[in-house]
Formats: structure tokens, C-alpha cells, sequence
């Protein structure tokens, strides 16, 4: 293992963007999306999706010079055609539009169109959180999952986000959100992907093979696998749910349409994702002057409740702290990867 700062990382991974057919402009982006997942301590979707991303880029699957195009369909509702680029450049330019009309609105919808993996969820609902909104978000991936008693996958992994905005101690500044992140799988399929390229095993629960029996090969698992829905039956109705928003109501593809984030070729996946902001002060019942700082007070007195319990955890702080120890120390690097991306860079 070597340990890089995240500067030598994203200059690493923007040169080999730069050498995959992919403009600069969406180089940044994804690169910045990549490198801050690995610095959140979700590598699932950090430095490891580089290669994936770069041959996608390289034969056509992705465009890498997709401009994304974004219209007001109506007072709160807004929609970005991705163009067939990467999801990153498109959440980007749809969330600094929804952000002001959420704050002129009190609440708006931003359906992402055209896609492709969304990545961390939480990023986006991180940044209107840390704009004073409570924000969520859902997207959609290739199938996966099966419906609950079902035996062929035709949902994603289907990921959720929430985050909710906080003050910092002070009072002067919007401080480190609640946030909530996670796949409605057991686990992001990304940690099946990267036990398999480790040729490590995964724990049984997770997946099953392609006959629908329980394995713990990360291969067999990707092979025609099942991903297992966290909550079972319950987990089963919150991917539909999801499905529904991110893929049917943006007009993307559904998982069971959408082709691999992991192969190189075949058609682009053409998924979805959808965001919902909301300006806490348009729903208070106190004067728009004292509106802000009443929901604040509250949400103070809610994370006190939590946090004053000995060993309670509150969403996201384990994320914040990730992320403070790698902008101080680096993070690691698998010496595979590393050669591997110093190769793709040259």
C-alpha cells in the first residue's frame, strides 16, 4: 500500500481522464467526485471506478465531452438531459440551480436524466445541506436485486440519501450536516467488485450466486449474482420506491434496461437520479426572521437527545472524521491500483 494526498491523487486521476477521451471540464468533476469518496472512506466508489470510468469513455459507452443541458419544467421543477456523460457534471449543474430556487420556492425537484453512476449520494445532499436545505436524494442502477420472492434481478442497488443542516458551534455558519447514505443492498455492490479484483471472499449474506444459492465468491457473486436487500422484504419495496423516482418519473432506463457501470462496452446505462430540496424556514409556522433559527434551535434539541445517550452514533460524523484524517495524513492506495493508474496517467 502507498499513501498519497488527495492533490497527487486528483492530479493522477485527471491525467488519466485527459488520456481517455474525456474533457477537462468533466475530468474535474468526476475527479473530484472520486477522490472525495476515497476520502470519506468509501473506496467503492473512489479511485476504483477510474479504469471502469476511463475504458467507458475510451469506446464510446460514456460520453466524455457529454455537455449537460438543463431546463424548468415548471415553478419547482427542474430536469438535466446528462447527454449520455457522466452523472457528475450534470448533478452539478442542476444542484446550483435548485439550491437558489429551493430558497425562492421553499421546495424543488431536479430529476437527472441521461445518466450514469451517480456515485456517493450523499455528496450532493451534503452540498444544499451545507447551504442551509434539507435535502434528499435516490438513484438508480443496473439490476441487481430481484423483487422480494422474485428470481431475476431488475432493480439496482438503488441508493438513498438524506441530510439535514446543522450550525456549527458557534452559530455563525452552516457546520458538518445529519447525514444519511447508504444502498438499499446489504452492501454497495462496489464492495463485491473490489473483493473480487483483491481476490478476497465476502461474507455470506451479501449475494448469491447465479443459481439464487448464497455464495461467498466475489466472482460468482457478480456473475449473474443476487444482491440481497437490506431489511428483506421491507428493503425489496424501498428499491421499488426508489426505482420509481430515479428511473420511471426522470425517464431513464430501469436497472433490468440499464447496461453495466463495470464493462467497458455495450450501450450507455442511461439511468437516473432525482433530488428533492427543501428551505426549512418556507415551512416553519414563525415570521420569515425567526424561521431559520427556530428549526435550527430544534433540530439542536433533537442531536442532543441522541447524542447525549453514551455511544449513540449520529449520521455522518464517522464521514467528517474520515475525511479530516485524509486531508491531513493522505489516504492509502493499493499498490495494484496505483500501477495501474501511474500507466493509464503516462
Amino acid at each position: 500500500m502507498a499513501i498519497k494526498t488527495l492533490e497527487e491523487l486528483e492530479q493522477l486521476a485527471f491525467k488519466v481522464f485527459l488520456n481517455s477521451n474525456v474533457s477537462e471540464n468533466n475530468a474535474a468533476h468526476v475527479v473530484r467526485a472520486l477522490v472525495q469518496a476515497e476520502a470519506d472512506g468509501v473506496p467503492s466508489h473512489g479511485l476504483s471506478r477510474v479504469p471502469s470510468y476511463a475504458d467507458q469513455a475510451k469506446s464510446g459507452k460514456v460520453n466524455g465531452h457529454a455537455i449537460a443541458r438543463l431546463e424548468q419544467t415548471a415553478t419547482a421543477a427542474l430536469r438535466v438531459d446528462a447527454n449520455g456523460g457522466y452523472a457528475y457534471p450534470a448533478i452539478h449543474l442542476g444542484l446550483g440551480r435548485a439550491m437558489t430556487l429551493a430558497q425562492e420556492a421553499g421546495i424543488v425537484g431536479l430529476a437527472i436524466g441521461n445518466s450514469h453512476h451517480g456515485g456517493v449520494g450523499g455528496h450532493p445532499v451534503e452540498a444544499a445541506a451545507r447551504k442551509g436545505l434539507i435535502a434528499m436524494g435516490f438513484l438508480n442502477a443496473p439490476a441487481a436485486i430481484a423483487p422480494w420472492n422474485g428470481n431475476r434481478a431488475l432493480y439496482g442497488t438503488n441508493p438513498i440519501a438524506f441530510a439535514c443542516p446543522r450550525r456549527n458551534a458557534d452559530g455563525t455558519d452552516w457546520g458538518d450536516p445529519i447525514l444519511v447514505d447508504l444502498a438499499l443492498s446489504k452492501v454497495a455492490r462496489g464492495k463485491i467488485m473490489m473483493a473480487a479484483n483483491k481476490g478476497e471472499p465476502i461474507p455470506e449474506g451479501w449475494s448469491t450466486d447465479k443459481h439464487g444459492k448464497p455464495t461467498t465468491d466475489a466472482k460468482e457473486a457478480l456473475d449473474g449474482g443476487l444482491m440481497i436487500p437490506m431489511g428483506d422484504a421491507k428493503g425489496a419495496a424501498l428499491v421499488l420506491m426508489v426505482e420509481i423516482l430515479a428511473a420511471t418519473l426522470t425517464g431513464s432506463n430501469h436497472g433490468f434496461e440499464a447496461s453495466s457501470f463495470f464493462a467497458a462496452d455495450g450501450e450507455p446505462p442511461k439511468v437516473g437520479q432525482f433530488f428533492i430540496l427543501i428551505d426549512p424556514s418556507a415551512f416553519a409556522h414563525e415570521d420569515e426572521e425567526t424561521a431559520d433559527n427556530r428549526f435550527i434551535e430544534r433540530i439542536g434539541t433533537l442531536v442532543q437527545a441522541i447524542t447525549e445517550q453514551d455511544g449513540a452514533w449520529l449520521p455522518g460524523v464517522d464521514r467528517w472524521a474520515n475525511r479530516a484524517k485524509a486531508n491531513a495524513e493522505g489516504v492509502e492506495v493499493a499498490d495494484k491500483l496505483l500501477e495501474d493508474l501511474e500507466k493509464r496517467a503516462s
